[in-house]
């Protein structure tokens, strides 16, 4: 609680699982630290819960080195994962990388003052808003919108982020190392999964939308998304490189992203 007092918020602590969803239900937060042992409501419940209505930031705190918690945790919609023991400065360096990005209107409102959000740089006049992607699905980066054939695909913070990045350096791989860099933070350039979790559940709420294929696996090194019904030449980036379509439900049975 210091740790985040300190960075200018006022924190709420709840006693278990049961109390946090209330909690969090009757003052929305901007950021929430969650411990996967909870009495009543484990933490990945807790998280799933406030996912559905809120879309916060969720950090979850734990002694549980499993990395199938962590794959869970992040699949049921937390943005990080911090193991204990953690230091204070590793706590803060996490939730700034997390403000770096941009937030909703509403929470945006409601961010203390002194709290470790650095906005986003303003767009250059001339610099479009938009991107199309082929087969129907358009981003809107002002809006933070993205849209198969005038159909608004629901997604969560960072799994936006990971698509707006692979579109803008369509035809190009994209390593996994220099993604985490550019949505998480220096401090998790170790952390593949974070990508391949996140990438998962991007497709398959693409694919709730559309059969197209935009963002393909280049095995061992990361991802690239192409404009789709363009033909693409495989090598681009650097190649040649294996090219496989992977289900949301694949790094679950310990495919070798």
């Amino acid at each position: 609680m210091e740790t985040l007092e300190g960075a200018g918020f006022r924190v709420t602590s709840a006693r278990d699982g049961r109390a946090a969803v209330d909690v969090a239900a009757a003052d929305p937060p901007d950021l929430v630290t969650l411990d996967l042992t909870l009495p009543h409501m484990d933490g990945i419940e807790v998280c799933r819960r406030i996912r559905e209505t809120s879309d916060c930031y969720i950090v979850i705190v734990s002694a549980r080195s499993d990395e199938v918690d962590k794959l869970i945790g992040l699949e049921v919609g937390a943005d990080d994962f911090v193991l204990k023991p953690f230091s204070p400065r590793e706590l803060r360096a996490r939730v700034a990388a997390l403000f770096r990005r941009p937030r909703s209107a509403m929470a945006s409102e409601d961010v203390p003052a002194s709290a470790p959000h650095v906005p986003s740089p303003s767009q250059p006049a001339d610099e479009p808003t938009t991107i199309s992607c082929g087969a129907g699905l358009v981003i809107n980066s002002a809006r933070r919108e993205v849209q198969i054939d005038g159909s608004i695909v629901e997604l969560t913070r960072i799994e936006y982020d990971v698509l707006e990045y692979l579109a803008t350096h369509l035809s190009r791989v994209c390593t996994r190392e220099e993604m985490v860099l550019a949505i998480w933070s220096s401090a998790l350039t170790h952390d593949h999964h974070l990508v391949d979790v996140h990438v998962a559940n991007l497709r398959g709420k693409l694919r709730r939308h559309s059969d197209a294929t935009w963002i393909h696996t280049i095995r061992g090194i990361g991802y690239r998304m192409d404009r789709e019904g363009q033909q693409q030449d495989r090598r681009a980036g650097g190649g040649p490189y294996l090219v496989a379509r992977i289900d949301s439900e694949d790094w679950a049975r310990g495919l070798d992203f």
